[in-house]
């Protein structure tokens, strides 16, 4: 009911920057929330940040002070700048939303299909 379509990933040296984009179509009534998580290999999917609509925003720690999070609320989009990226930051980036389909339906989540991020020493 809601496709999310990522772009943006790659290949990049350390301290180098990357900007993600990921936008949301479908069937959408409301928008809850947007937001980034990644998973590197062998670890747990993680959040790195996430815009909750018309309230906060938060961040990992990993990725406070390098990354911001920013959406395009008429468009349905968010974007995450990544800057001084590091080695550690390599994972497959998804993007996530929290939308509703139709009036009064509560919240479901849906996730994109992920993005390579490469960060080499």
């Amino acid at each position: 009911q809601v496709q999310l379509v990522e772009s943006g990933g790659g290949l990049v040296q350390a301290g180098g920057s990357l900007r993600l984009s990921c936008a949301a179509s479908g069937v959408i009534f409301r928008i809850n929330a947007m937001g980034w998580y990644r998973q590197a290999p062998g670890k747990q999917r993680e959040l790195v940040a996430v815009e909750i609509s018309g309230s906060s925003t938060n961040y990992a720690d990993s990725a406070k002070g390098r990354f911001t999070i920013s959406r395009d609320y008429a468009e349905n989009t968010v974007d995450l700048q990544m800057n001084n990226l590091k080695p550690e930051d390599t994972a497959v980036y998804y993007c996530k939303t929290t939308a509703q389909v139709r009036v009064l339906a509560p919240g479901y989540d849906f996730w994109g299909q992920g993005t390579q991020v490469t960060v080499s020493s």
